[in-house]
């Protein structure tokens, strides 16, 4: 039994670092270009375009996600039969092609290239998902897997969130086209030397012939988890964390304006403190899993969400009155705001305990030979789950519910789901019931 160290030692180990520092120039990077090109459409979108720029911003998200459902089984195909360290170094060679040709989209003003740019970013999280997500219990022993699953969800969260910020950052500049892509590139390719530190991690399945009718094989993907049913509930409930998590997300703006009465800083705030919860959250968990994967988690993570969900509905306002929108200092100073800041960074560090065990349970559980295309069929599931997540929420608030109500009832769903998977496999609760009586906390 190797002596469980903490995440602070899996950070100093060539075995993690490069890995993490790969994945995480990879979805910041994703980020940058994505949100860069959503607020030039938004404010230049008159001489770029006849489309309007909600639908632009509609758009891009939709052409993005497309290759998780078009391309997820191959990219696991790839994981099971070469060498994952090697594919990184690919991926993220093509991350710089991406990022080049973003550029000459930028540059010409051309919105076809610019799309054509979204959809290979989409196409680059997509073939490296499989490879991040598999490598791990290749290169960690069984009690680092939470610490890894851990770092790697805090550090996707916090990349998404300065991607953001960033992206809009630059758009901003006057010679913004230059800006934009000289930044990707250089996250890019200090993504791709980040990767060639990676070690070499041999293929499970040489043999693997792939597929190439990709819809065939996303089919069979999806059946593949089913057969053993503890990782396919646990796919089930990462895909239900995604359809919350993205619900509350995509509100943030129409509730800070509309609820709040805040500006754009305000939206940045409500991100950033949601944001900074899934960090603590997914952090704590390997501190509180003693460095084993600690399933009793998972309810107390779902107790959470349910809990803090109801009750940022139950103290936001029904309607802003506020003629002009507030700043986010501005907005900290109106009564009950710290209560919901409170709710979202419980919400998120709730989630975190919910998500990081059940990424390391499909981990350890999967078969070596046919982990990464476990792994895809969870990033099906997953766009599958957001997106009828998306057109629900779209649904409810087009028939006249408001977005607190929307939570709310976001939250009581929540909590039917964890009671369904829960009475399907008792051994969640079975755990839960044993960690809260016997609980120990790791070193850090």
């Amino acid at each position: 039994m190797n002596e469980h160290k903490g995440q602070s030692a899996l950070l100093r180990s060539r075995r993690f670092l490069p890995l993490f520092i790969t994945q995480f120039l990879g979805a910041l990077n994703d980020n940058v270009v994505k949100n860069a090109l959503v607020v030039l459409l938004t404010f230049h979108s008159a001489s770029w375009t006849t489309f309007k720029p909600e639908v632009l911003a509609n758009l891009a998200a939709g052409i993005f996600m497309l290759p998780f459902f078009l391309f997820s089984a191959t990219a696991g195909q790839l994981a099971d039969k070469y060498d994952k360290a090697k594919l990184a170094r690919l991926v993220k060679l093509l991350e710089i092609a991406i990022v080049l040709v973003a550029g000459i989209g930028f540059t010409l003003h051309i919105i076809e290239i610019l799309f054509g740019a979204i959809f290979m970013l989409g196409l680059h999280a997509t073939l490296f998902g499989p490879i991040k997500y598999a490598i791990l219990p290749q290169h960690l022993h069984d009690n680092e897997l939470i610490g890894g699953n851990a770092l790697i969800e805090a550090g996707t969260f916090v990349a998404i969130l300065l991607g953001t910020l960033l992206g809009g950052l630059l758009a901003g500049f006057a010679e913004a086209s230059g800006i934009i892509t000289l930044t990707g590139l250089v996250i890019a390719i200090g993504g791709y030397l980040a990767s060639r530190a990676i070690p070499t991690a041999p293929p499970p399945d040489a043999a693997l012939r792939i597929n190439r009718n990709f819809v065939g094989e996303t089919w069979r993907t999806l059946q593949l988890p089913r057969g053993n049913r503890a990782i396919f509930l646990s796919i089930l409930g990462i895909s239900w964390f995604w359809l919350y998590g993205a619900l509350f997300l995509a509100q943030f703006p129409a509730y800070t304006r509309n609820v709040l009465g805040g500006g754009e800083s305000a939206v940045t705030l409500l991100l950033a403190t949601f944001t900074i919860g899934i960090g603590i959250g997914s952090l704590l968990c390997e501190r509180l899993s003693a460095g084993r994967v600690e399933l009793g988690l998972v309810p107390f993570g779902s107790i959470g969400l349910t809990l803090f969900g109801l009750d940022l509905a139950y103290a936001s306002p029904s309607a802003s009155e506020l003629t002009t929108p507030l700043g986010a200092i501005a907005l900290l100073m109106q009564p009950n705001i710290w209560r919901i800041l409170a709710d979202l960074v419980l919400l998120g560090t709730f989630g975190g305990f919910f998500i990081v065990p059940l990424y390391a349970l499909v981990q350890q559980r999967s078969e070596a030979s046919h982990r990464a295309r476990i792994i895809a069929s969870n990033n099906i599931y997953n766009a599958l789950f957001m997106v009828a997540g998306a057109l629900a929420a779209a649904g409810m608030l087009g028939n006249g519910l408001t977005i607190p109500a929307l939570f709310a009832t976001a939250a009581l769903c929540n909590a039917a789901v964890a009671l369904f998977i829960y009475g399907l496999l008792p051994e969640f609760l079975t755990r839960f019931i044993a960690w809260i009586v016997t609980k120990k906390i790791a070193p850090i």
